[in-house]
């Protein structure tokens, strides 16, 4: 599913985020990312989200390479990957209904069809009935759950989650975590980014750890 080839990222300012890194990630397989702030984690994410490009090597997601996709290509490769963030990035002045929708708003759905997906995704997050409010109005817990609604809404075979517990407490943690776990038992590709290790062992999944950009080891969970 999820190929890095010698993948190099360095920035303007001369520091280096990724050093020649290559992993892989089995289709259907569920990874958590970890390390110490810094290690590369969030910056292996945006490059698969297409929201950098790496400065040398190669990614391959589900048989793409990245480097061919061209900026009028990124819109439909990124209609492939559910994308959750710690910080939300929800519409704050627009409905729950509104945020979990977007996806589908911009590629085009039918009404009905983003109506019925809207709510199943809602339901899968357990904020069925919460469509109208906005997100002032919610928990932070709840919040991420709108965000991780949107992420699957459209069924994407990837899912990418940049530190989505960062802000929670460590029973809604483990919630947001188990929330991930479903959505990969049904297929979904799922990758993680997070430094809560002691979170990370109650899933049971992959960790690949990586240190100053670069793969520090492997272990099953």
């Amino acid at each position: 599913m999820i190929r890095f080839e010698r993948v190099v990222k360095r920035y303007p300012s001369g520091r280096e985020a990724l050093a020649d890194l290559s992993l892989e990630v089995a289709t259907g397989e569920m990874v958590f990312l970890t390390g110490r702030s810094g290690a590369g984690k969030s910056t292996a994410l945006k490059l698969l989200g297409l929201i950098e490009r790496p400065t040398r090597g190669q990614i391959v997601v589900a048989g793409q390479n990245l480097s061919a996709i061209r900026r009028r290509g990124v819109p439909a490769y990124r209609r492939q990957i559910g994308m959750v963030f710690q910080d939300h990035k929800l519409l704050h002045d627009r409905p729950v209904w509104d945020n979990v929708a977007l996806p589908l708003v911009i590629a085009g759905t039918p009404r009905r069809e983003i109506d019925r997906r809207v709510r199943a995704a809602l339901d899968q997050v357990g904020l069925l009935g919460r469509e109208l409010g906005l997100p002032v109005e919610l928990s932070t817990g709840e919040q991420q759950r709108v965000g991780i609604a949107r992420a699957v809404v459209a069924k994407p075979p990837l899912l990418i989650a940049d530190e989505p517990t960062g802000n929670l407490d460590p029973d809604l943690a483990l919630e947001v975590m188990r929330l991930f776990r479903r959505f990969n038992e049904v297929g979904v590709t799922v990758v993680v980014a997070s430094h809560d290790l002691h979170l990370i062992e109650k899933l049971g999944a992959r960790c690949i750890a990586l240190a100053d950009g670069r793969l520090a080891g492997a272990a099953d969970g």
